[in-house]
């Protein structure tokens, strides 16, 4: 019987929903380092800002947000998923809500996105999870 090991399956796609935002830092580093961690084992990432985590996308906040004192910037995190090849959607429905406007959201979002795409996105993936 073969030994089944994490690296052994085939790619899969995860969608990672991101509610949180600058009211709970401490949980806005963890679905960034997730994400990049499953992209660089192969597996289609992306994560789908919405309700408060849209906050994650408006420049100057991920800039100055820390999930713990003195620790890495949340752009940081955001930047490092990226580069591991994380694609990041921002939910449109949600931004006026927060008084977000399209040329204040941070270059590294990838898609302003309507929530139908939110749906697609979870009906067409192997695993979603939520932050």
């Amino acid at each position: 019987m073969a030994e089944s090991h994490y690296l052994d399956h085939g790619e899969q796609r995860v969608v990672i929903v991101m509610t949180s935002g600058p009211s709970t830092p401490h949980r806005c580093a963890t679905p960034f380092y997730i994400g990049a961690l499953l992209a660089s084992m192969d597996a289609d990432v992306r994560i789908f800002l919405t309700m408060e985590g849209v906050l994650l996308a408006q420049k100057g906040v991920p800039e100055n947000l820390t999930a713990m004192k003195g620790g890495k910037k949340i752009i940081e995190f955001m930047r490092e998923a990226k580069a591991a090849g994380v694609r990041l959607h921002l939910c449109k429905p949600a931004m006026p809500g927060y008084e977000l406007e399209v040329e204040e959201v941070i270059d590294e979002v990838d898609e302003i996105s309507p929530a139908g795409a939110l749906a697609d996105l979870i009906l067409g993936c192997d695993k979603t999870m939520f932050f």
